[in-house]
């Protein structure tokens, strides 16, 4: 489970119903009719034929490229989709290469009506690689899109669609991080994971002035097909809205909504093995949970030793997402990677999504190239076949800058050792609500399902103009499940802050 080094690519969709364009020049792609539905009408089709994985040839040129060598294969800024038009929006493409080997086809929807994005050797700068002929027709790996977030006349790159069925996109001065994907299937199963792949996208012109873009996405996988809908806002923080209609060719028993995948190498509660200048290095430090009753919760992250997962049960959740709340670059020291500048990735679910779980998944890494960290919604009913299964949710990435009920927000969990069985828990609190609140009628409270807890102290941190939770745990065994809230009087002034501790 690795998005850096994902080896399923992305398949083509045969041109079914073409027509000519009268319009056209002669040398111009034909165009279909297009409407939001045939999305929908394709996938329900594609679901009823048995799965066809794709195939991935190329070039040993372009297969065997390094890591390094596919990054100088870079499409033409000047060659941009709508440069020309001079839009709010510009679409760049991936070539073909390296460990995304296999085609997507990729639609221009303008007026009704689709036709298909040509690949063009010489859209591409090939760097030290060998260019095909100018005939060839070795097509796109996925495409990025760019608009001018940062200032008025430069397109920054917002957002990402490359590999399987991933994405990515950043806000207003933040740096790539984390990614999602359209869906997962059977992340953490002992039988290993299906990873579903976009085949084809549909990406809507957008009008002079407009403040939105509207991908639509053809989904396929062994188990399923799906249709999607993205409408995507960059900003300040970037807002994705996501439509999408899934229909199982089987039973999904571990199907995977809203999912999405991240980094956590070590941090202040889970420190570093071996000596490293750096005090924390992750994308994401806790997963954040706002649940149908109205509980806002924080677990944060941890690195395990074994394979970890964690479910928190729910209906109909507000919300979940992995944060990355540690926004000061002293806490870091990576000049290059800059973690301190990764968004935050919250996702809200629209409608009723009933009962399930938020499924959280920590996997042992020893490497910051490999994402180890995957949260989602895993419904408890399965997705049953040949039926359909609609969802709305909406993406927000950027600062964690939620308050929905104003509580005090867990900002730092450190951990110190007291001997083999003993533990001391060191855990920071921000927010206006403790500024507010009666010093003298300030508590924690602290549980275990295993062990005991001592030595709850709270007190003000003035260094931060927060608090300070401070406890003991003596473990009779490991793991222990932790609970710890800060009230006034019996009023809670804290989100939920949870936590796995592991020897």
């Amino acid at each position: 489970m690795n998005r850096r080094q994902v080896l399923t690519g992305l398949a083509a969709l045969p041109l079914l119903g073409a027509k000519a364009d009268p319009a056209a020049a002669s040398s111009s792609p034909p165009s279909i009719d297009f409407d939001p539905w045939m999305v929908r009408k394709l996938a329900r089709e594609l679901a009823s034929k048995p799965y066809r994985a794709p195939e991935g040839s190329l070039p040993n040129t372009l297969s065997d490229l390094s890591y390094d060598a596919y990054r100088s294969l870079r499409f033409r800024p000047d060659r941009a989709l709508w440069r020309a038009e001079n839009l709010p929006f510009q679409v760049q493409f991936f070539h073909r290469g390296f460990l995304y080997k296999n085609r997507v086809t990729i639609f221009e929807v303008v007026d009704g009506q689709a036709r298909p994005i040509p690949y063009r050797p010489d859209d591409f700068s090939f760097g030290t690689i060998a260019p095909p002929p100018p005939d060839a027709d070795l097509g796109f790996a996925g495409f990025r899109i760019h608009a001018p977030i940062q200032r008025a006349d430069y397109y920054d790159e917002v957002s990402a669609f490359l590999g399987a069925a991933y994405f990515r996109a950043v806000a207003k001065g933040e740096r790539y991080g984390l990614s999602a994907r359209g869906l997962s299937i059977d992340t953490g199963q002992s039988g290993g994971e299906e990873f579903p792949l976009f085949k084809t996208f549909w990406l809507e012109r957008p009008a002079p002035g407009a403040s939105s873009l509207v991908v639509h996405a053809l989904l396929d996988s062994k188990s399923v097909a799906g249709a999607y809908r993205f409408t995507i806002r960059p900003g300040d923080t970037t807002v994705f809205d996501v439509e999408m209609a899934l229909y199982p060719r089987v039973d999904l028993q571990h199907a995977g909504l809203a999912p999405m995948t991240s980094m956590f190498l070590f941090g202040p509660n889970d420190p570093a093995d071996t000596p490293d200048f750096r005090a924390a290095v992750h994308d994401s430090d806790g997963l954040a949970i706002f649940n149908g009753s109205g509980e806002e919760l924080w677990r944060p992250l941890c690195n395990p030793k074994d394979l970890q997962i964690s479910s928190f049960g729910d209906r109909n959740p507000r919300g979940f997402g992995l944060m990355q709340r540690e926004r000061s670059f002293a806490n870091y020291q990576d000049l290059e990677s800059r973690f301190e500048l990764r968004p935050s990735l919250w996702a809200e679910p629209i409608g009723d999504w009933t009962d399930g779980a938020v499924k959280l998944i920590e996997i042992p890494t020893r490497e910051e190239v490999h994402d180890n960290i995957a949260a989602f919604w895993e419904p408890k009913q399965p997705l049953r076949a040949k039926g359909e299964h609609i969802y709305t949710y909406r993406l927000h990435w950027g600062p964690d800058t939620r308050k929905p009920q104003g509580l005090a927000r867990f900002v730092r969990t450190g951990i110190s050792a007291r001997g083999d069985n003993e533990r001391l828990f060191v855990l920071d609190l921000a927010g206006d609500r403790l500024k507010t609140a009666d010093a003298a009628a300030i508590r924690g409270v602290v549980a275990a399902d295993k062990g005991e807890i001592r030595n709850i102290v709270t007190q003000p941190n003035p260094a931060m103009g927060g608090w300070r939770l401070s406890f003991d745990l003596v473990q009779a065994q490991a793991p222990v499940e932790l609970r710890a809230a800060v009230f006034e009087g019996d009023t809670a002034v804290s989100e939920v802050w949870l936590y796995r501790w592991t020897p």
